[in-house]
């Protein structure tokens, strides 16, 4: 369940429901979420993904050895703030979180010059720890990402963090204050380099993205189409209405949307079709 609905769920637990049966979902919950279940003595069956327990189990290893965590990833994402979580749960933990390279920059900016401190942390207000210092927690840090994202970015990711590490530390001192580890979902993996293969070996006429419009990988999914071929993102069977009209979401957009006209109707047409990890 999304997070606004695992509140309502433990506000009605808390009124004596306890002995429900909690399945915790494959992106995991934040440790508060975890504790306040167990506390009302629900009985919880854990499927958090183990490429996700991974990125947990790594973000510790940071706490512990004094780096901060940069997690790139969607700060409103159940993931995320879940594996945000466990950056605060062990001594004097702290994070920051990136959506993209254009964040990236500013925060590699910062690492090379410094500069003006309340600007930054008016900038990443809502993705940082509480009591997040710039000038402190930028000098030893060691990156994450949400399992779901899309692999070149988070490359991109790791690669502007240790160029401005390099150039305001040297290299010599890099491997005491950068640290970066593959955590993409092998399954998000998977379907990402099948695409960019259809994409390449066949001559597709546009593609059609099935899954949840709130799902990460399949938005990803349809970024990667969207770059090259028409592209459909849809939720579900029923917004295939007809050959003259579709209901989708744009590669990139904030909603659902009705184009009409979206299937060739003269000569040959070649349809690629994927869908995300999480699609039944």
């Amino acid at each position: 369940m999304r997070r606004s609905s695992l509140r309502g769920y433990l506000a009605i637990l808390s009124a004596g429901a306890a002995d429900d049966v909690v399945v915790l979902p494959a992106f995991g919950v934040t440790i508060r979420d975890f504790e306040a279940l167990r506390e009302l003595g629900c009985v919880m069956v854990d499927t958090t993904c183990g490429s996700v327990l991974n990125v947990w189990k790594n973000v510790k290893r940071y706490v512990q050895d004094g780096f901060t965590s940069i997690i790139h990833g969607k700060v409103w994402h159940e993931e995320t703030q879940a594996t945000a979580s466990q950056a605060l749960a062990h001594g004097n933990g702290q994070f920051l979180v990136v959506l993209n390279t254009e964040e990236t920059t500013d925060v590699c900016a910062y690492i090379r010059r410094g500069g003006d401190r309340a600007r930054f942390l008016a900038r990443f207000r809502d993705a940082v720890s509480a009591g997040f210092d710039p000038d402190r927690d930028l000098q030893h840090i060691g990156l994450a990402n949400q399992t779901t994202m899309l692999m070149s970015e988070s490359l991109q990711v790791q690669e502007l963090f240790r160029r401005a590490m390099l150039d305001r530390y040297g290299a010599e001192a890099l491997p005491s204050r950068f640290r970066a580890f593959d955590t993409i979902c092998s399954a998000t993996q998977d379907r990402q380099d099948a695409v960019v293969a259809l994409l390449r070996d066949q001559p597709i006429d546009l593609m059609v993205v099935i899954g949840g419009y709130n799902s990460s990988n399949t938005c990803n999914l349809a970024r990667i189409c969207a770059e090259s071929t028409p592209t459909f993102h849809i939720a579900d069977p029923e917004c295939l209405e007809s050959d003259a009209a579709i209901r989708h979401r744009p590669a990139g957009g904030k909603g659902e949307v009705r184009t009409g006209g979206w299937l060739p109707t003269a000569g040959n047409v070649t349809i690629g079709l994927t869908s995300g990890a999480s699609t039944p």
